[in-house]
């Protein structure tokens, strides 16, 4: 299967593996399962892994260190900088805020490396845009990274137009990382079109709207106690009512067409731009291998417009995120 390009440099498997989910956000896994996805993922052909420092925090990265290092030369491994995590009285790493300080920009590279125990990180991003630290400041500690050979290619998360185009000036952009699916597609507002303007690649995390869009979540119940979507508003039991509708037209089209609809989902993020990887998140091996197998399916340009008009945004109810949340997103 052919491979994708984000920037010029950075040649990648068309989908990727999110890792956030084996150890935060849902619930986490035991560690010798996540590393059979990881290695399995290797088997499959996937090459671009995702995770960050705020991931546990700092647990995530660990895990994809110590379950890619055999493979260290045949897979690429991004992470992520951007938050201000500091530790309570009782111990426990919390958020407090955004830091994209050059000083901060160079200590999280050089703590993300010895966690993972690599040499370089391949693709390394702005969690969040910072709006007290100019972004020229920002890519400018960035790019003296990638001279020191301890990052090969910069990226961004949730970045807005202006944003981009300021980073870029500085120093080529590899990748913009976003939310993008069918329930979400705020990168339609100017984004995607700037990437492809400047050959950037686009990586959409949540390709299939935080498992939504595989059509298995239909109450509130069945997310564990220590999932975060049960605080994010798409996820309350009223909304999910209102948008399980949406997606049972998807099941239905899919099963038209003998995939599934978490298939038919990604099939369509892929099927806008071949500067497109996403990197659905996958903590059981079946669901990495469905979502790889995605990749081979073909459409034609009617049938992406038939899957496009069938899940829509403004058929979903509730915000992707809170309100806070929401702030740090697209600046």
């Amino acid at each position: 299967m052919k491979n994708r390009n984000l920037g010029t440099d950075l040649s990648v498997f068309p989908v990727g593996l999110g890792c956030m989910g084996m150890s935060h956000g849902y619930g986490g896994q035991e560690e010798g399962d996540a590393i059979r996805t990881l290695h399995r993922a290797v088997e499959l052909g996937v090459t671009l892994f995702d995770t960050a420092e705020v991931y546990g925090p700092f647990a995530n990265e660990v895990l994809v260190g110590k379950g890619l290092a055999p493979f260290r030369d045949k897979v690429k491994i991004a992470t992520k900088f951007g938050f201000r995590i500091e530790e309570t009285p009782d111990g426990p790493k919390q958020v407090q805020g955004l830091n994209s300080q050059p000083r901060h920009v160079r200590a999280v590279a050089e703590a993300s490396l010895r966690r993972m125990g690599i040499e370089t990180i391949d693709l390394y991003y702005q969690h969040r845009v910072d709006p007290d630290v100019p972004i020229e400041e920002t890519v400018g500690a960035m790019a003296e990274l990638v001279a020191e050979g301890k990052v090969r290619n910069l990226g961004l998360s949730e970045a807005g137009v202006a944003t981009i185009r300021r980073a870029h000036a500085v120093h080529p952009i590899a990748a913009v990382q976003s939310e993008y699916s069918l329930w979400t597609r705020d990168p339609e507002n100017g984004v995607l079109d700037t990437c492809r303007e400047l050959g950037i690649g686009f990586v959409p995390f949540s390709p299939l709207g935080r498992g939504f869009l595989a059509g298995a979540i239909t109450s509130a119940d069945q997310l564990g106690e220590k999932d975060f979507r049960r605080g994010l508003p798409r996820f309350e039991q009223e909304n999910i009512d209102k948008n399980l509708a949406a997606v049972e037209k998807l099941k239905q089209l899919a099963a038209a067409k003998g995939v599934s609809a978490a298939n038919l989902a990604l099939a369509w993020v892929l099927h806008q731009g071949d500067f497109i990887v996403p990197i659905p998140g996958s903590r059981k091996i079946a669901n990495l291998e469905s979502n790889v197998a995605a990749a081979s399916i073909a459409l034609s340009p009617a049938e992406v417009a038939e899957i496009g008009a069938l899940v829509t945004p403004d058929q979903i109810v509730g915000q992707r995120y809170g309100d806070a949340a929401m702030a740090q997103t697209n600046r």
